[in-house]
């Protein structure tokens, strides 16, 4: 049975036959670091650590529900995308690929500047994003605009900043862009993205380079050929490359291997039909994570050697150049950088069930679970404890029976109210996807660094949430 359709009754909750979970871990206060940022660990006092800081003290300082961002975890995975693939921008010349950060993953002003610092581009999706990318001192050439319905004053902006590429979604895209462009004086170099036919193995609603979805105009009978053929009439257009994305939390390469083989066979339709051979690819991202201990995602390096081992075979058996590779890491890079801490409210025990360990946040921070079915870790992290295992599913204080954070876990039958808790892996959707449902204050962020803490995000008041309610 589906969890879309559950009987009336006490187990309506997918409580599975026993034996169904997973063994509890051996050691509950044991941080799997597949799952953790780098700097977090355990001091002597058995407390949570990360930056060089305590739990106990971040939670005193900042309060919870509160998102805690290990920057320096974060730029190292910038340096490891950006090595891997070789896109270091500020040296351009004889290098052949580009990393560009998904902002719509996480982005504030702090993180475009470490993007910034790090060597990286930067995607954006939205005037909101572009706006806090300028703000942040992003060179606007380094930033590519995406989405499937850009309004008018979007695209505009975009074009007088002079931003590096803008990936066209549908037919009215580009003679909307070709025309704003024109009018401004401007030729506006643009990607055409592309639907491929590619089933990616992830959640429906992040799946995207199947036919039947809004995104990308589709390979199959030949509307991205057309597409091409129009956008290379338009004088206030620069067709520099073909985009494809294919999904999201993707841990196999093979379906970039269907999508790089259906690419560059349009681009050698180009070739053979215009004369032209565009000199950009983008593969997307959607490069999984380990949000728990059974997720196993792929190094940048080795994820960079499949992907170019691709595309240089393809194009080898098409008779191309090798086009500029780029790819849009967003989760990969932020996902694994930062926790939720929350304060345990309650823990209520349902005999022969499991226990429902209630905190101070919710779906307001994490839709994530609701929403995808998204699993999660956590753990105890004010203290250690040597209880024995508890089946939990750690749940929210909204008014929803699907405000659920940790669907299954085991957490320490000692487990009390005011214990912290933390759900790692939360960098990436949480806070971008994060509302004030029930009118909740949306948490901080909080970046941890070499023994200091800072809000780059603050936490919303009542004056804030009450400042737009114009009465």
């Amino acid at each position: 049975m589906s969890r879309s359709a559950h009987p009336a009754g006490p187990r309506h909750a997918d409580v599975l036959p026993e034996g169904h979970y997973a063994a509890p871990p051996a050691d509950l206060n044991q941080l799997d670091p597949r799952v953790w940022s780098r700097t977090v660990g355990r001091n002597a006092d058995g407390v949570v650590t990360v930056g060089g800081i305590d739990i106990k003290t971040l939670a005193e300082e900042f309060g919870t529900p509160a998102y805690f961002l290990d920057e320096a975890d974060f730029r190292a995975r910038c340096r490891a995308w950006r090595e891997a693939f070789k896109g270091d921008v500020s040296k351009a010349e004889g290098e052949d690929a580009d990393v560009f950060y998904a902002g719509k993953a996480f982005l504030s002003r702090a993180v475009v500047r470490w993007l910034d610092e790090e060597g990286l581009n930067l995607d954006v999706c939205s005037a909101g994003e572009l706006a806090t990318a300028l703000a942040a001192g992003m060179p606007a050439e380094r930033i590519a605009l995406h989405g499937n319905n850009k309004s008018t004053a979007e695209i505009e902006r975009a074009v007088e900043e002079g931003v590096g590429r803008i990936v066209l979604d549908s037919f009215q895209e580009i003679v909307r862009v070709a025309h704003i462009a024109q009018r401004l004086g401007k030729r506006q170099r643009v990607q055409i993205r592309v639907t491929v036919g590619v089933e990616a193995h992830t959640h429906e609603f992040i799946a995207t380079a199947h036919e039947d979805q809004k995104f990308g105009i589709p390979l199959a009978g030949g509307q991205a050929a057309e597409a091409v053929r129009r956008a290379l009439k338009l004088d206030g257009l620069e067709l520099v490359g073909i985009h494809s994305h294919i999904g999201s939390q993707i841990f196999d390469t093979s379906g970039f291997e269907v999508a790089a083989h259906r690419v560059v066979g349009l681009l050698k339709e180009i070739r053979d039909e215009h004369g032209v051979e565009l000199p950009e690819i983008d593969l997307g991202g959607g490069l999984g994570i380990a949000y728990t201990s059974e997720d196993d995602p792929r190094e940048p390096q080795e994820i960079a050697k499949a992907l170019r081992d691709i595309v240089h075979r393809e194009c080898d058996t098409a008779g191309l150049a090798v086009p500029r590779l780029s790819v849009e890491p967003g989760r990969a890079i932020v996902g694994p950088t930062a926790f939720t801490l929350y304060e345990v409210g309650t823990v209520k025990e349902l005999p022969g069930l499991r226990t429902y360990v209630s905190v101070d946040g919710g779906m307001s921070d994490n839709i994530r679970t609701a929403l995808y079915d998204a699993e999660y870790s956590v753990a105890l992290v004010s203290r250690a404890s040597t209880a024995e295992p508890m089946l939990s599913r750690v749940v929210g204080k909204h008014c929803e029976s699907g405000d659920i954070v940790v669907r299954d876990a085991f957490l320490p039958a000692d487990l009390a109210p005011g214990d912290l808790i933390a759900v790692p892996a939360t960098g990436a959707y949480c806070r971008s996807m994060a509302s004030n449902y029930n009118h909740a204050l949306r948490p901080p962020v909080v970046a941890v660094r070499d023994g200091q803490a800072r809000e780059i995000v603050r936490r919303e008041t009542e004056e804030d949430l009450l400042r737009l309610d114009v009465g």
